[in-house]
């Protein structure tokens, strides 16, 4: 038996992948699930891989179940093909394809063959060995949040953010205006009564105070 370690990168960037080490005689259908945890992705969409050289040309499928599509050649089972069988040299490349609808894509390359007495056989394979770079998010930024963002979402009516901040924002410009004016009315009684009061008062205080609101109040 031999542990195979593989480097899967993300197709839009390659200085973001994951090491991953598979037993030969383990599945694709393993392999598959073990991709998707490094990137840390659901389990929820089809999947593929293609048999790959060098130049990421896709060749036969290894595949999750038979889609309807047209086929070259019949795909291969990933739970019924093991990975070692399908390594033809020591350089194999394969192209994994998750999401046929947003279509992630994965390249990956065979980067060493562990012998047995080599491997660590207390471990529980298949093993995520390296991660370099941040991974792409699945849903962005949604996904961070799940469930609990949708149900904010529909509560705040945050798909038509622009319409629902521009009617509360009118809203609370009404609300401010009618207090603008409430204010005016009352100011407006202020200054008759100050009136009254300065037509009682001689003419030297009646000036004083109307240069006070003319020019400091208002």
């Amino acid at each position: 038996m031999a542990i195979l370690k593989f480097r899967v990168y993300w197709e839009e960037e390659d200085a973001i992948y994951r090491d991953i080490l598979v037993k030969h005689t383990q599945h694709f259908s393993d392999f598959h699930q073990s991709i998707l945890t490094a990137f840390e992705f659901d389990q929820k969409h089809d999947a593929t891989f293609f048999r790959s050289n060098e130049l990421w040309q896709r060749g036969r499928e290894i595949s999750k179940e038979v889609y309807a599509k047209e086929y070259k050649a019949p795909p291969l089972m990933m739970e019924e093909t093991t990975v070692g069988s399908e390594i033809i040299d020591t350089n194999q490349h394969f192209v994994y394809v998750y999401d046929f609808a947003k279509s992630w894509t994965f390249l990956i390359e065979l980067i060493q063959v562990i012998k047995n007495a080599d491997a660590d056989m207390e471990l529980m394979y298949p093993v995520i060995a390296r991660i370099e770079g941040v991974g792409p998010m699945q849903y962005g930024t949604k996904g961070l949040l799940g469930e609990k963002f949708a149900d904010i979402e529909e509560k705040y009516d945050l798909s038509e953010t622009g319409e629902g901040f521009g009617e509360e924002g009118e809203s609370d410009l009404s609300d401010e205006e009618g207090s603008n004016t409430s204010d005016d009315e009352d100011d407006s009684d202020d200054d008759n009564s100050a009136d009254d009061q300065d037509d009682a008062n001689d003419d030297q205080q009646e000036s004083s105070s109307s240069e006070f609101f003319d020019g400091d109040a208002y």
